[in-house]
């Protein structure tokens, strides 16, 4: 209403999405941000809701992307003054160090211990490490873990981590579990920034997920370009929320109820009727009921994530890679309310001939972001 056609709209809370929506439809730019991943999740599929729609009436509509700011906020947590000597800012960055493994055990809600070099914690029988706050949990640091599992005599260990190896798992999980140690790697959610959640034990650590890809290629003949295409054909989820004999317990202690959790990768309803009886309902029954959304770039790494920084001597603004690629949306396939049904084969896409990389990203009925790369040559 406050705007014309071709104006910049911004909305920083944008809930499910109407502002943005409205806005492509009434031909003006957009921004659209929140904290929560579930909005975020839902506006994307809207959008591109808008977009079908769009192209359907034959009108224009524009290509967006999904940026994730999370990094910035674990870059600023363990910032330095470079305005320090260097043996000052190795202090500084040792303390900054120290603060960010009490913030994350205490979301983790997990007791620091002092007396070992890799393990920073322990939770109930499971001992805790946290990984790097800047780069992604490698093999060096399983191996560690898993070397002082033997120096102590540890069976159970749990790997917290923003970001991990590409092609660390599951090779990391089996060599663990061949020396006898159950090696759980665990998401670390950007939630642990929220004060609020942390203290009200509302951050959740998720598992690691499972995605199995099988690339559909076509040779190209007399002339025609070559095609490509990616079929989904199995997601897996390894954590879990509580047990079944947990939830059982706690509905005991209630006339009736229900409550839902996850056991094992498998979302189990467990009700007690007025009669006292429980029953198990298992939600999960096929590996695609866990799936929400997934998307396909045909050319990951084609597109380098640039931001603007500003030189503190020169004040001038200069373009720098983050070192990270935008993972561009180029298909996807996702529920809504009225359509269920997912589509497990991409559309195929005309391709040069060559060695190319393809990244596929799922979402999950929790609103969690798994990505997989996969190398093809064509």
């Amino acid at each position: 209403a406050s705007s014309n056609e071709g104006d910049l709209v911004a909305d920083f809370f944008c809930g499910s999405g109407t502002t943005a929506a409205v806005a492509e439809k009434l031909g003006r730019k957009w921004i659209a941000g929140d904290l929560g991943k579930f909005a975020i999740h839902t506006t994307r599929k809207r959008m591109i809701s808008v977009q079908r729609e769009r192209k359907q009436q034959g009108q224009n509509y524009r290509a967006l992307e999904i940026l994730n700011l999370g990094k910035y906020e674990r870059q600023h947590f363990v910032a330095v003054n470079r305005n320090l000597r260097p043996l000052d800012q190795q202090r500084q960055r040792h303390q900054k160090r120290g603060e960010f493994v009490q913030l994350i055990l205490h979301a983790y809600q997990a007791q620091q211990v002092e007396q070992c070099r890799v393990f920073h914690g322990k939770k109930q029988d499971r001992m805790v490490v946290v990984g790097p706050i800047d780069m992604p949990v490698n093999r060096l640091d399983i191996e560690e873990a898993m070397v002082e599992c033997r120096q102590y005599g540890v069976t159970k260990v749990d790997v917290l981590g923003f970001e991990f190896e590409m092609g660390l798992f599951p090779h990391a999980l089996e060599a663990a579990k061949s020396k006898g140690i159950a090696l759980t790697p665990k998401y670390i959610p950007r939630d642990v920034f929220d004060k609020r959640a942390v203290e009200k034990h509302q951050v959740v650590f998720h598992d690691m997920s499972y995605m199995g890809l099988r690339p559909h290629i076509v040779e190209g003949k007399e002339g025609k370009l070559a095609t490509v295409a990616v079929e989904l054909a199995d997601f897996s989820v390894y954590w879990t929320q509580d047990s079944i004999a947990n939830a059982e317990l706690a509905l005991e202690k209630k006339r009736s109820g229900s409550k839902i959790i996850v056991d094992s990768g498998r979302m189990v309803k467990v009700t007690k009727d007025k009669q006292g009886v429980l029953r198990r309902e298992v939600l999960t029954k096929e590996w695609t009921d866990w799936i929400d959304y997934w998307a396909v770039d045909y050319e990951f790494e084609s597109k380098k994530e640039m931001i603007r920084v500003q030189d503190e001597e020169t004040g001038k603004w200069e373009e720098q890679w983050t070192g990270d690629y935008v993972f561009e949306n180029e298909w996807q396939s996702f529920r809504t309310r009225q359509e269920r049904r997912l589509e497990l084969v991409s559309a195929p896409r005309a391709v040069l001939s060559g060695r190319r990389k393809l990244a596929v990203k799922v979402v999950d009925i929790f609103g969690n972001d798994t990505m997989k790369i996969m190398e093809v040559t064509i």
